[in-house]
Order: structure tokens, then C-alpha cells, then sequence
């Protein structure tokens, strides 16, 4: 049991031309084109257009939240790794 307590998500948000952020996560909340979703680590694998909007990802502490607004991209979940690919992506401030 404490090894599924341990497990964390790596996490890569990618716009066009740059890294936006990489870092371990808890859980990554994305809106797609079917509505909002919510990855945790074991999730299934997932290919998911995005929709205009904010990525939230909670960091591995579980204290702080990092936030992005992406648009024109895809979202790809694969043995706990979450890659958000975007055409326009850039973290929000505050």
C-alpha cells in the first residue's frame, strides 16, 4: 500500500517553440474538447485534444498548484507519464 501512495505522475507541458514546465505531479486537471478531466497516478492510457483553457497540476508536495493556459493541442497519458503538447501555452502568474 505504500508503494501506491508513493507513485507520482511526470508531467511535461509543451508549447511550440519552448518547455513550458516539467516536474513530478499528484494529479493533472485538463479541459479537453469532451470536458474537463482529472489524471491520477495509474490512470489509463489517454489521447485527448485540448480546448482553450487552464491546465492545473498539483505538484508532487501536494501544496502548491501550477497552472498554465493551453490552446491547440493534444493531452497524452501513458504509465503515469502526462505530456501536454500545445501550438500556445504559457504559465499563469499568481
Amino acid at each position: 500500500m505504500a508503494e501506491t501512495d508513493a507513485r507520482q505522475l511526470q508531467v511535461s507541458v509543451v508549447s511550440a517553440d519552448h518547455e513550458v514546465w516539467t516536474g513530478t505531479a499528484t494529479m493533472v486537471v485538463a479541459r479537453t474538447t469532451e470536458g474537463e478531466i482529472g489524471i491520477l497516478p495509474g490512470h489509463e492510457p489517454l489521447l485527448a485534444i485540448l480546448s482553450a483553457g487552464e491546465v492545473r497540476i498539483t505538484t508532487g508536495s501536494g501544496s502548491a498548484a501550477v497552472r498554465a493556459n493551453a490552446e491547440d493541442g493534444f493531452l497524452s497519458v501513458e504509465h503515469d507519464t502526462v505530456t501536454i503538447v500545445a501550438r500556445n501555452a504559457a504559465l499563469v502568474q499568481g
